[in-house]
């Protein structure tokens, strides 16, 4: 099976999601060619895997004048029909106003690249991972060029303004939608008939459990960690708030902040005003090998994020048995189970999150036993060489024409995976 895979910008150091998706369907034989609109900046080269894969993707920009001229000529030549329905399809997909129309022509100029490198490589299929500016190149590519296209359906930032993305019209031209959760796939069937349902399969993103070594927890907790984009909407500001109060108690009280983003300065002058320079260290974008120790030298995971999918990184705080404290919103309940694995709190109440990280901070066998739980939800549910499995099938079955393989319950999905594991 060959197929190609396409994001706005791939590998980022925020996305190993994706990077791991693709290592493992290459490890079951398929032969993922991957795409990217821009090239990664070297701030995202932060390990071996992030390297491999910017030297093996393909990049659509840059490209100059001439060689853009002479790639549309071509394809209006070669396949005028899907060309001129391409061009259609653009115009009434476009956004509002003239920077709409501006948008869509760099898209439609964009699309023209991805289609001609499908021919080149002669390939079939190309599967979308986040379906806005990428998404609109990948469905106008895939009419120009006459070829199937696919999405994951991420959110939750793509569902706060379908309309401007058209995610209706994608998801209707889709061969398969894979929707990373419940919530992702309900969201996705608000915007779309109910035919089209029966496309939207469920296929968790994943983590390798065996990489993680369960973390003994013993004593008063005095580590916090943070992995993530440095972004007010990830409730990092109520986080910093949230120390004011924690330090009053636990004074030797220590947060480690992995990662980077456009609020970066803001959130240093934050720690600055609030007079936490000693308790909060930022570090920047870390390997994932790296990440892995900051995880296994921790005592409590914190994540108070307004908006989600289900984060990864919760998946990896929860497989190295590391209770995690993050917001009640979105997918997230689907892999926290709150007062098991974890506590969940309403998004940007301080005393909610100062209060469950007292909790436990103060009670090693709490910790102790919500990490076990957390290892085993992940080991159950969120094992990427099972995901990995079903996404595989899912892709043999729709590009073959084999019998679709649909989760629609959790019930069904059970009797799915005891079926593969036969």
């Amino acid at each position: 099976m060959q197929i190609a895979y396409i994001t706005g910008e791939y590998p980022r150091a925020t996305d190993t999601f994706i990077q791991r998706e693709v290592f493992a369907l290459r490890d079951r034989g398929v032969d993922v060619h991957t795409f990217s609109i821009r090239r990664t900046g070297d701030e995202h080269i932060v390990g071996p895997e992030q390297q491999s894969e910017r030297d093996r993707t393909f990049y659509v920009l840059p490209i100059s004048s001439l060689a853009l001229v002479i790639t549309h000529l071509g394809l209006l030549f070669q396949l005028p029909k899907h060309y001129l329905k391409a061009l259609k399809l653009a115009w009434s997909t476009r956004q509002p106003g003239l920077s709409g129309i501006i948008y869509q022509l760099f898209y439609f100029a964009e699309a023209g690249i991805v289609a001609k490198q499908m021919r080149v490589r002669k390939l079939s299929h190309i599967h979308n991972h986040a379906p806005d500016s990428s998404g609109t190149v990948t469905m106008l590519a895939a009419e120009m060029g006459n070829f199937t296209f696919s999405v994951t359906l991420h959110g939750p930032y793509i569902f706060f303004s379908p309309e401007r993305w058209h995610l209706e019209e994608k998801l209707k031209r889709s061969l398969f939608i894979s929707c990373i959760s419940h919530f992702a796939r309900s969201q996705g069937m608000l915007f779309t008939p109910v035919d089209v349902w029966k496309r939207m399969h469920i296929v968790h993103c994943g983590v390798t459990p065996a990489l993680f070594n369960l973390v003994s927890h013993t004593g008063i907790g005095c580590k916090l960690l943070y992995v993530g984009r440095l972004a007010a909407t990830k409730g990092l500001p109520i986080l910093l708030e949230s120390l004011v109060v924690l330090k009053k108690t636990f004074p030797d009280l220590v947060l480690t902040v992995v990662g980077d983003g456009s609020d970066k300065i803001l959130l240093q002058n934050m720690v600055e005003e609030l007079k936490l320079q000693q308790a909060v260290e930022f570090v920047g974008y870390q390997s994932q090998t790296k990440v892995r120790e900051y995880i296994q030298h921790t005592d409590i995971f914190v994540l108070p994020s307004f908006a989600e999918g289900i984060p990864v990184v919760l998946m990896e705080a929860m497989a190295a048995g590391v209770p995690v404290v993050s917001t009640r919103i979105a997918g997230i309940s689907e892999l926290v189970e709150h007062g098991v694995s974890g506590y969940l709190v309403p998004p940007g109440d301080v005393t909610s999150l100062a209060s469950a990280i007292t909790t436990l901070l103060v009670n090693d066998q709490l910790r102790t036993a919500f990490g076990v739980a957390g290892r085993t939800a992940v080991e159950k549910n969120f094992n990427l060489e099972k995901e990995a499995k079903h996404l595989h099938s899912v892709l043999t079955s729709v590009l073959t024409d084999e019998t679709e393989v649909v989760r629609l319950s959790s019930h069904e999905e059970s009797k799915i995976y005891a079926t593969q594991n036969k």
